[in-house]
């Protein structure tokens, strides 16, 4: 049985990454789709809410699994038998960013290789950073995320205005 990762911070989780665990789930016995703690970003949305989001999801997927990691991503593959870590990636500007991260996690792990999936064309722009903008200035992002993803954005920025506009 070949166990995958598919680790990201997944804020919120999009229709690309939904294309990337749809895929993987083809490929592999068994994929965790794991949130990652990221000090280097500011979530919109806590790791329950990201779980949730993810748990619902995936619900239809048999083999899929989420979870939540604060550590390196190839401890959490070592530590539960995983061989393989999933990247998506939509453009060479992603590959690029990826490739190097994917030598270290090697170096780290010989036993566990990285696989790049890109994406579907259609999701090349979704990006959450600006989802995350797009909504905050009431934009449309209904063909980027998930109805369920979807209406609670749009509420946290409803509740973040209000709150702004009360202070």
């Amino acid at each position: 049985m070949t166990k995958a990762v598919f680790a990201g911070t997944f804020d919120p989780p999009t229709y690309g990454h939904m294309n990337v665990i749809e895929r993987a789930s083809r490929l592999f016995d068994e994929l965790d789709v794991v949130i990652a703690y990221n000090p280097n970003k500011a979530s919109l949305f806590t790791v329950e809410e990201r779980l949730a989001f993810l748990r619902e999801l995936t619900a239809g997927y048999k083999n899929v699994t989420v979870h939540q990691w604060d550590k390196l991503i190839v401890k959490y593959a070592e530590q539960n038998n995983a061989s393989v870590m999933i990247r998506g990636i939509r453009n060479t500007n992603d590959f690029a960013y990826e490739f190097d991260p994917s030598l270290m996690n090697h170096n780290l792990d010989p036993k566990i290789e990285t696989l790049f999936i890109p994406t579907e064309p259609k999701y090349v722009i979704v990006r959450s950073s600006s989802i995350k903008e797009l909504a905050e200035f009431g934009g449309d992002i209904s063909g980027m995320v998930p109805p369920v993803v979807e209406k609670a954005i749009k509420e946290k920025y409803k509740n973040l205005t209000n709150e702004t506009i009360s202070l």
